[in-house]
């Protein structure tokens, strides 16, 4: 079986009700947890704790989830129990909670495209699910876009003659390497830390953090090597046991800004060029700017600061424009916010399709400062 029936065949499982749908051939063994026929989180044999806090600092770097944890009387199906409580003690909003999924779901479409010979099996479970976890499981249409990211970014991985290797792999430097000319600091190539751990702690696409590396394999200076998962807390009434993540903590998008009655523009867009030519042409005319240079990382601040109107650029680091600009219409707190895409490829066939997944406008990039202000004030007036 290949994703694309995967997706096909999800469809048909509403009628099976709660279950495990395990995914598995020589190379690889994934389960995938499903209420009422939605995903509700994925899980594979490697790294299920590192996968789990790499998602968290994405979307929630703020939650201690181990103390958490460490006070559930068994850690079956854990992290729906995390999921629960982090929603019922508002340590996660829904938002967070979804992109927490969607995170941990790209990963496993990712590690599993390249297979087209899975296997698959089903088994029912009578487990209670919380009506948090039911409100956050993704539907298959959810699923079908992150397919898309996921496919892409391993079309990319394959195209920079990456296949041979696994971003479950962890870099480590070799006794007498010069380390004056690294790509990445080498605090993070000392064998701690997997490549998908590195691409967060940096805010960069899993891509570039691998193909930066490779010179440096190719010179005998750098090998990658397999490291076991993090261990997870002990769970009540024994001692914690809370293994250090080297590294350090995801930078901030951006300051916080003021939410007072001056309307809050937020721009998506990787650019730091662009963005800073927005804020030129909004901040002296009345407006605040919010820049979200990684959409992934920059929901739960759309989320927390509900932007009056939205700026947003088609081409960006491991996420299409359009699927962006459908998940925020389908997220109800952005249902009716004006969303303005900007950019370069300004055609009729462009426009439509941005009419299509419920873009407001559309915007030539750059923008002129006319004609972004005008755009502007016509929505928020």
């Amino acid at each position: 079986m290949n994703l694309t029936r995967l997706i096909q065949e999800l469809n048909n499982f509403s009628k099976h009700g709660n279950g495990e749908l395990i995914l598995q051939n020589a190379q690889t063994v994934w389960t995938l947890y499903l209420v009422r026929g939605q995903l509700l989180y994925p899980k594979s044999k490697q790294h299920p704790v590192r996968r789990w806090n790499r998602a968290i600092r994405q979307h929630r770097a703020n939650w201690n989830w181990r103390d958490d944890y460490s006070q559930f009387s068994d850690n079956h199906n854990w992290e729906c129990q995390l999921i629960d409580r982090g929603l019922s003690k508002k340590q996660l909003s829904l938002i967070q909670a979804k992109l927490v999924i969607r995170s941990l779901v790209q990963e496993c479409l990712f590690e599993l495209s390249p297979y087209p010979d899975l296997n698959s099996d089903w088994k029912p479970t009578q487990t209670a699910i919380s009506t948090f976890c039911k409100v956050v499981a993704l539907s298959t249409n959810e699923i079908q876009t992150i397919l898309g990211t996921a496919l892409q970014m391993q079309q990319q991985w394959q195209a920079a003659g990456l296949s041979h290797l696994s971003p479950t792999l962890a870099p480590i430097l070799q006794e007498g390497a010069d380390t004056s000319e690294l790509p990445i600091e080498d605090k993070y190539l000392n064998g701690k830390l997997t490549l998908w751990d590195i691409a967060i702690e940096l805010n960069k696409s899993i891509i570039d953090v691998t193909q930066s590396l490779t010179d440096w394999v190719k010179q005998g200076m750098l090998k990658f090597k397999e490291i076991p998962d993090l261990s997870l807390p002990r769970t009540k009434d024994n001692v914690v046991d809370t293994p250090v993540v080297a590294g350090r903590k995801p930078p901030e998008v951006n300051p916080t800004p003021l939410r007072n009655k001056t309307p809050l523009i937020a721009c998506i867009d990787d650019s730091p060029v662009l963005t800073l030519t927005l804020r030129k042409i909004l901040v002296p005319n009345g407006y605040q700017v919010l820049s979200i240079p990684e959409p992934m990382r920059g929901f739960s601040q759309l989320i927390e600061y509900k932007p009056d109107l939205i700026l947003l650029d088609l081409l960006l680091p491991n996420a299409d424009g359009y699927s962006i600009c459908k998940f925020l219409r389908e997220t109800p707190v952005f249902k009716k916010t004006p969303i303005i895409i900007l950019t370069a490829k300004n055609t009729s066939i462009d426009r439509t399709r941005a009419q299509i997944v419920g873009a407001t406008g559309f915007l030539a990039k750059p923008p002129q400062a006319q004609e972004l202000l005008d755009m502007v004030q016509k929505h928020l007036g």
